[in-house]
């Protein structure tokens, strides 16, 4: 059965392989992990990298946070319209 790692832990598990003050046995050993899957995450974190900081990342941030903020407030508008027909319907129903 595989294990998945959460995100915070990989980053952790990656920092320390970066800094390359304990051997990959050592890292392996203190986090329970094997040696493979650190070298893979620190694989994949340097693959990623060049894109952390490309113009194309940032655009796609804007384009998210503006849907986000359109998804709020369409959320909104469906709340204000269904406590109207509750109230509505409580009228009715009296």
């Amino acid at each position: 059965m595989r294990k998945n790692y959460p995100s915070a832990f990989k980053s952790k598990v990656v920092l320390r392989a970066f800094k390359e003050d304990l051997t990959m046995a050592e890292l392996s050993s203190k986090f329970e992990i094997h040696r493979s899957l650190i070298q893979r995450w620190k694989n994949e974190a340097m693959q990623g990298f060049p894109q952390l900081f490309s113009e194309k990342l940032s655009d796609k941030v804007k384009k998210d946070g503006e849907l986000i903020s359109e998804l709020y407030k369409q959320i909104g508008q469906l709340k204000v319209e269904n406590d109207w027909l509750k109230k509505k319907l409580e009228i009715i129903n009296e």
